[in-house]
């Protein structure tokens, strides 16, 4: 029997929604909880506002490789709705690439390649999907930008959202990047070591080079791995942010993306802003 057109790259990891594992998942509860309760001692509000049916999550990334708000959102998510109300988040080519353990590991708890293809799938199958759109240079933003969003000028989710019709709610937290200090990010500098004949390690651009105080280094210098910090997480839910306009026309016209990206970020430092008081 002829395969589909689309069986090569539905086998590889990161490229199907069929390997998320509720057992697993609910294997990781108990940590989550410990984390959540009395590691992070965490407080959230507004999960309130989550409308049924699909949404597009939006969040701005906090605290290195650990990102511990991150999974401290996708526990609360789990404790208030269960495992068969199924959110898939969008994780980064690079971890896909080169840390394919640690990917697989993230698949069986509904992790999936950062691509629309995929991202449209989960919403064809009236699942949420949960994006982090300033990626690495979001999760190593220096300490003094701590309290701002920062998107790194990514507009492909207001695309995705216009073209597949779904509101956007924001995840916003505040605290989670005080578990270690960013003092500055030299990949620029490194940028130019490399072009004059320096290889990147392991041959892999990094996109960020921070250097960082935090555990267990010290001094931490490049993008790697710390133990964060016991500090106090806030995060919360925001209203969905409802666009004018919808479908393919909308996604395509640059000036209506920047102003409805505009729009979101706004609204995600308002509401940010209104944490840090």
């Amino acid at each position: 029997m002829k395969k589909p057109q689309n069986y090569q790259w539905e086998t590889k990891p990161g490229w199907s929604l069929e390997r998320r594992e509720e057992e697993f998942i609910k294997s990781l509860m108990p940590i989550w909880g410990w984390l959540y309760h009395e590691y992070f001692r965490v407080k959230t509000s507004g999960w309130e506002q989550i409308p049924p049916g699909k949404v597009l999550f939006v969040g701005s990334h906090n605290g290195g490789l650990a990102a511990p708000d991150m999974f401290m959102m996708i526990y609360d998510w789990f404790r208030r709705f269960g495992f068969s109300r199924p959110v898939y988040g969008l994780m980064h080519p690079h971890v896909w690439k080169y840390a394919l353990p640690v990917a697989q590991l993230a698949e069986k708890a509904g992790a999936i390649m950062a691509h629309p293809k995929m991202a449209i799938a989960a919403f064809r199958q009236n699942a949420s999907v949960l994006v982090y759109p300033g990626g690495a240079e979001d999760v190593f933003r220096p300490y003094n930008l701590r309290n701002k969003i920062y998107f790194a000028e990514r507009k492909g989710f207001i695309k995705l959202a216009l073209r597949e019709e779904v509101p956007i709610v924001p995840v916003i937290s505040h605290g989670a990047h005080e578990n270690f200090i960013v003092l500055a990010d030299i990949y620029k500098q490194m940028q130019q070591l490399h072009e004059w004949g320096m290889p990147w390690l392991f041959n892999i651009d990094p996109v960020v080079f921070p250097i960082y105080l935090g555990l267990p280094w010290g001094i931490g210098i490049g993008p790697l791995p710390h133990i964060p910090l016991p500090v106090p997480i806030q995060t919360r839910v925001g209203a969905p942010i409802i666009f004018e306009r919808y479908g393919r026309e909308a996604a395509s016209d640059r000036e209506y993306v920047n102003f409805c990206y505009e729009k979101v970020r706004f609204i995600m430092q308002q509401e940010l802003d209104d944490l840090v008081k």
